[in-house]
């Protein structure tokens, strides 16, 4: 039966799920709300949708059944609670949370509520992160041992104009937010087909030089002048995986953001911006075709003019040829989509999970394994790369 939705956060973001909520059967009316109320009101006009309601506040005591969080990246932790705690359903924009403490939280309102909550991680569905998925599951990476996940994108390839805008008159402070701890692009994408979680990690993070007030200690909300952070983790079962969160690098995001590669005693896995490759012992296979998402949508696109240029490719994206579209909704065969062919999806599993009553693939307890490392790698790295364990919350009730 289809559930009604309220959307907390009106920005760039989040239209581009509302008109997926909006055009998938299993969803009914869907309501906004934004601390700027004219850019809730501006979705709603946009995509005829239900109506606005002033505050989080007040869509809590409606009767919408789930919300969907597209605040702030510091904010989804207690927001999440709140909600699960008023009786509704979350989807969550990445992060989960940027603590332990939230984390724990989230998973225990799961549990007493027994409510829905996923976490939207893109890389879930980053077509490098499915191939590798259907390699391991026909084995052949053969032992998987290392991967490594980077998410490089420089500040100055659209991130000073989406904090201008989110952030308002004082985005320096929030533009400064810690590259570990938005971790789960780059930690999700490893761990989305490696099945294994990590349990300890050494981090270095690079102080910036840029002078611009932005990753200034002084000015950063979060007392953080790292710019570009690389953390190695120890995964259960033995093996590693290395991250890198870089946001000065000449490098260029626009075309690929995130990249991974796999390595295994049979067989390996590399991508680079334009190029991927399938390798074992006998030689090398281009499948760069096989994991290219194809844009459905063009980058001048008017419902894109608030987004700047540099940022427009995450949002325009359609599938690739490893996706399989066969279990969506063929509302959305047309439709806009993003960030690799992910979204889609996502808002499929989401929606499918509430209506089915069953786990989504980055539950609660998936989304601590894709979280809470970057936190703890983040401590690491102020602590001069101090080999520090990880807590695991364990897997989802069965």
């Amino acid at each position: 039966m289809p559930f009604s939705i309220g959307i907390v956060g009106a920005g760039q973001f989040a239209g581009q799920f509302a008109k997926l909520f909006h055009l998938h059967p299993g969803v009914a009316d869907i309501h906004a709300t934004d601390l700027l109320p004219q850019r809730a009101e501006q979705l709603v006009a946009d995509l005829g949708l239900a109506g606005t309601v002033p505050s989080f506040e007040e869509l809590l005591a409606t009767d919408v059944d789930a919300v969907a969080l597209f605040t702030q990246r510091w904010t989804h932790g207690p927001l999440a609670v709140r909600a699960l705690r008023a009786g509704k359903h979350v989807y969550s924009a990445v992060p989960m949370a940027v603590s332990q403490e939230e984390i724990a939280a989230i998973i225990e309102a799961v549990e007493e509520t027994g409510l829905t909550y996923m976490m939207g991680e893109t890389s879930q569905y980053n077509p490098a992160t499915v191939y590798a998925r259907e390699r391991i599951a026909d084995h052949g990476f053969g032992r998987l041992f290392y991967a490594e996940g980077d998410y490089v994108h420089d500040m100055d390839l659209g991130f000073y104009e989406a904090y201008q805008y989110s952030g308002g008159e004082n985005w320096k402070a929030t533009a400064s937010y810690p590259p570990l701890l938005y971790p789960t692009h780059s930690i999700g994408g490893v761990l989305g087909a490696w099945q294994t979680y990590a349990t300890s990690v050494s981090a270095v993070g690079v102080t910036d030089e840029r002078g611009d007030g932005v990753f200034d200690r002084e000015v950063s909300q979060f007392g953080n002048d790292f710019s570009n952070a690389t953390a190695l983790f120890e995964v259960a079962g033995g093996g590693s995986f290395r991250t890198n969160e870089f946001r000065r690098v000449g490098y260029p995001s626009h075309i690929r953001e995130s990249r991974f590669r796999f390595f295994g005693t049979e067989g390996s896995f590399e991508q680079l911006a334009t190029v991927s490759l399938w390798q074992d012992k006998k030689g090398v296979l281009d499948v760069s075709e096989h994991v290219q998402a194809v844009p459905t949508l063009s980058a001048d696109d008017p419902s894109l003019a608030h987004v700047a240029p540099e940022l427009r490719d995450a949002f325009v994206s359609g599938t690739a040829p490893v996706h399989d579209r066969s279990r969506l909704p063929r509302e959305f065969a047309h439709a806009p989509n993003g960030h690799e062919g992910s979204h889609h999806f996502l808002v499929d599993d989401f929606v499918t999970a509430v209506n089915k009553d069953t786990l989504p693939p980055v539950n609660a307890w998936t989304a601590a394994r894709y979280t809470l490392p970057g936190v703890v790698a983040h401590d690491s790295a102020r602590r001069d790369g101090e080999r520090l364990a990880i807590p695991d919350f364990g897997d989802p009730p069965s």
